[in-house]
């Protein structure tokens, strides 16, 4: 898979260590490289040649550890955005500190809402955290315009074929259930059940036609994963 994007960021830097598991799923399922630590001394110890591209700081029950960190961070230049995980009753410690980050996201978060708020912090900073197009053989996404089109043939997908389509594309090689893409491409909030996905994988693949149907592949008694049907079978 080819993937043309502009400049985006190379590392974050994520506090604490380990990261609720949430949060790491989430980074890593966006496509984003980390790092996380516990104090200041060892993320300035690892910090790449480059220095961080921005920080995600989760409170937890330790807030004052996070924006402590946060001040050293700002103290040693870091030039990235920030962005700061608290709980509704920690919203009062984000005054009279807004020096020391660039968002904030409530916690528990959607990890759509995170994405979004990375994305738009990036943008803003000049650091663009999601590439333009994404190809694959004779496929190709356009992530602005939400288009696509197979060997230079447009298709015509529905917004939650476009997204599907989408999210298994940029996470290529990797294995989805049923639920979890439920919850990845239509969000926590829908209740319809696993087969509104086999229902839109069926259809995905007779848009793409019988030559690039199987880049959607079903891994039995588990769900589906994008590639190549070469690679992996025929699709089920």
């Amino acid at each position: 898979m080819n993937r043309i994007e502009p400049s985006g960021p190379d590392e974050l830097l994520v506090v604490p260590d380990p990261p609720p598991p949430l949060l790491a799923q989430t980074l890593d399922l966006a496509g984003y490289r980390w790092k996380a630590f516990g104090n200041p001394a060892e993320a300035t110890k690892q910090e790449p040649s480059t220095g961080w591209d921005g920080a995600v700081l989760f409170a937890g029950e330790d807030a004052e550890g996070a924006f402590v960190m946060s001040r050293a961070l700002r103290k040693q230049g870091l030039g990235g955005p920030v962005i700061v995980l608290v709980t509704g009753a920690q919203i009062a410690e984000l005054e009279l500190r807004d020096d020391l980050y660039d968002d904030f996201c409530l916690a528990p978060f959607h990890p759509k809402e995170l994405e979004a708020r990375l994305r738009h912090l990036f943008w803003r900073s000049g650091r663009a955290a999601r590439p333009e197009l994404v190809e694959h053989g004779g496929l190709v996404l356009n992530l602005e315009t939400y288009q696509a089109a197979v060997d230079g043939r447009p298709i015509d997908l529905t917004y939650m074929e476009y997204e599907l389509l989408k999210f298994l594309s940029t996470h290529p090689e990797k294995v989805f259930t049923r639920e979890q893409l439920l919850s990845r491409v239509w969000g926590y909030e829908y209740y319809g059940g696993a087969r509104t996905v086999d229902v839109h994988v069926r259809r995905l693949r007779a848009k793409l036609g019988e030559e690039h149907a199987g880049l959607i592949q079903t891994v039995r008694s588990v769900g589906y994963r994008f590639g190549r049907a070469s690679a992996w079978g025929q699709a089920g």
